[in-house]
């Protein structure tokens, strides 16, 4: 008659089957898939074990369902040691799990035992020198697994399995194969729990209800020994201990995976606001630089920055610079390691530096890579590190630079996965490289836009000093010459005379040559790209407008002709426009839709180039763009961008239109000539 004890721990664990079925659902990873079968195996065991009704011959012979049940009860004890130690040996293409051949030899000698023999001891024969080659088989198979570095020291690992396996093997030859299976059996249960600590690592209710559970269900090999059979107060004892450490066990395991599930959800949620305080500090950076030298003073306050916020303590900016790189600045590094980082950047080439099919990713779903440093190390001990990530700065022409991140933190959670690096954790700081590599395009763009206003404002100068000049110039040459010509001279005063006649010619040289330098420069007008000038505009305003939420879209016709006219005029141009059109759209309603758009196409042999914008209408378009009408459209200091837009296109021989557009917004219109 069975105990009536196993029912409610029968029924306990079939209900929570479900409940495992559903962890594997959510989680689909091995650890759970091996805990859903091996509960299913030990409820199987149960069932055998202790039937609840009398024996049918639906069940066979008695000795082949003790043999169903003790393979069973083998399979769920290593199904649950091979949870705990996920280690694979590799078979041609196939990687396999240790626990898949440790739990057929396991199965293949619980049948021998328990069918073939009907669980006593072969004294003679065959059977006699198989049982002790499948223990020796499933003892050098432990000690293989024990021997591959896992979350346990393998010293310990080996010396338990050392260990357990001898005592295995011993009582094999004193109370014969059957009590060395039920040993084996126990011991795959206390190596479970063994692993189970050392794998979670935690002070936690999941943690001690596992090990205890499974500590408890190792207790199972005492009952072999007579000191403990006899007693059948201690042995009804150990019984129950038994059958309550596999609902214990159970409920430790669920417990595992809502602790984890907890601590990812935090985990999470420190991320998300780690990622704003980095945002947050990110923003507050003051990135507007003048020249792209600028880029120097702050790049070790922007590591800084980073290497403060982030989840990485060391932290280097590399830019590039005539085809290579150089160390702008860095945060977390010793004096030693700067050094070799500035001589390690010199050694980089821009052309192989940072390819997405060399380098493989940081993690899925990021744009940072994880670099190999090796190839520009003169030594591996040079860093004290051979691999770090890298977050591009990207740029339609190549890779301008990049933040090399190492060092990482950890985030204080021990033996779950939420301690690994994520996406979330790059994002931040491939935002503040994209914006950075966008600041200095347009730090770029405006050294050309100061350099041309410049060159132009050293030819208005040059041009006035020449008319200024001119009209003194005149009458002395003229003087000097009637001078030189006067018979009333001396040959000393003639002399005086010529000597101040040749000095003014050569300085109405100059001025000629000023002239014409200025004249020169005025004029320089070369066939320009209209789609590369409206990508370059591009790479200048997206990010801004992007952050003001406002819609950027650039339309372009296939294959535009060039335009011709001076590049930097024109340019200007496009920006006043492009400065009107957001002030105009900053104007209109918040709930309406805010865009800008820029169109280029060719028609009729003029190039039209449209900055349209959602803004209000222009009250009187045809006189929009008119400096001298008698009705200013407002008081908007950008109107006078408009007007110095027209000027520009008048200069470069075209002519600037205001239009209004339906049902909403407004346009300026650009025509130029083609080349």
């Amino acid at each position: 008659m069975p105990d009536i004890y196993s029912v409610p721990a029968l029924i306990l664990t079939a209900l929570l089957l479900p409940a495992f079925w559903l962890l594997y659902r959510r989680y689909r990873s091995t650890r759970t898939l091996l805990w859903l079968l091996g509960f299913i195996s030990a409820l199987f065991f149960m069932l055998l074990a202790y039937p609840l009704g009398p024996r049918g011959p639906i069940f066979g012979a008695r000795t082949w369902l003790v043999a169903t049940g003790q393979g069973l009860l083998q399979i769920s004890s290593a199904l649950f040691l091979g949870s705990m130690s996920l280690l694979r040996f590799r078979v041609g293409r196939f990687r396999i799990l240790y626990a898949i051949p440790y739990a057929t030899l396991l199965v293949v000698s619980s049948l021998l035992v328990y069918g073939v023999c009907g669980g006593a001891a072969p004294a003679s024969g065959p059977l006699a020198i198989a049982f002790p080659v499948l223990g020796a088989a499933i003892w050098g198979v432990a000690l293989a697994w024990n021997s591959v570095k896992n979350m346990i020291p393998v010293w310990l690992s080996s010396a338990v399995c050392v260990a357990l396996g001898g005592l295995a093997y011993w009582i094999n030859f004193i109370y014969g194969p059957a009590a060395a299976l039920s040993v084996a059996n126990s011991a795959n249960f206390l190596m479970a729990a063994l692993l189970l600590a050392f794998v979670y690592r935690r002070f936690s209710p999941g943690v001690m209800l596992g090990v205890l559970g499974f500590a408890s269900w190792s207790l199972a090999a005492l009952l072999i020994f007579p000191g403990v059979s006899r007693h059948a107060a201690l042995v009804l004892i150990l019984t129950r201990a038994i059958v309550l450490a596999k609902v214990v066990a159970a409920v430790g395991m669920i417990l595992l995976v809502l602790e984890d599930e907890l601590a990812r959800n935090e985990a999470a949620q420190e991320r998300e606001h780690r990622a704003r305080r980095q945002l947050e500090a990110y923003a507050n950076l003051i990135l507007t630089w003048r020249r792209v030298e600028d880029f120097d003073r702050q790049s070790t306050a922007i590591c800084e920055t980073v290497a403060e916020q982030s989840r990485f303590s060391q932290v280097a900016l590399l830019l590039e610079s005539s085809g290579c790189y150089r160390l702008a600045g860095s945060a977390g590094f010793d004096t030693a390691a700067v050094k070799a980082l500035a001589d390690l950047a010199g050694r980089i080439r821009a052309m192989d530096f940072l390819v997405s099919s060399a380098s493989p990713l940081a993690v899925e779903r990021c744009q940072s890579l994880r670099l190999d440093l090796k190839p520009w190390l003169s030594s591996d001990g040079e860093l004290g590190f051979t691999e770090a990530l890298a977050s591009p700065m990207r740029s339609p022409t190549g890779v301008e630079g990049a933040f090399l991140l190492a060092g990482m933190r950890a985030m204080g959670r021990l033996n779950t996965d939420v301690d690994a690096l994520t996406a979330d954790d790059l994002l931040p700081i491939e935002l503040l490289a994209a914006h950075l590599q966008a600041a200095r395009s347009r730090t770029l763009l405006f050294e050309k836009l100061i350099d041309a206003e410049k060159f132009s404002g050293m030819g208005q100068l040059a041009d006035g000093v020449t008319q200024k000049l001119n009209d003194p110039l005149t009458v002395l040459l003229g003087y000097a010459s009637m001078l030189e010509e006067s018979s009333t001279l001396n040959a000393q005063d003639r002399a005086a005379a010529s000597s101040i006649l040749a000095a003014a010619r050569r300085i109405r040289s100059m001025l000629e040559s000023l002239s014409r330098l200025s004249n020169e420069r005025d004029g320089l007008q070369t066939a320009v790209s209209v789609t590369e000038l409206l990508t370059d505009v591009e790479r200048l305003y997206r990010s801004g407008l992007m952050h003001r939420a406002i819609a950027f879209q650039i339309h372009a016709a296939q294959e535009l002709p060039k335009v011709q006219c001076d590049a930097q005029q024109l340019r200007q141009a496009i920006l006043q426009c492009l400065q009107y059109a957001i002030c105009a759209v900053e104007r209109q309603t918040p709930e309406t839709p805010k865009f800008v758009r820029l169109d280029a196409a060719y028609e009729a042999g003029l190039m039209r180039i449209t900055v349209g914008h959602s803004g209000p209408w222009f009250p009187h378009p045809e006189t929009a763009l008119d400096p001298s009408a008698s009705e200013p459209i407002n008081e908007d200091p950008a109107q006078l961008e408009l007007s110095l837009c027209a000027v520009i296109l008048r200069k470069l021989n075209g002519r600037a239109l205001a239009v209004n557009l339906q049902p909403c917004g407004a346009a300026i219109v650009l025509e130029l000539k083609t080349a």
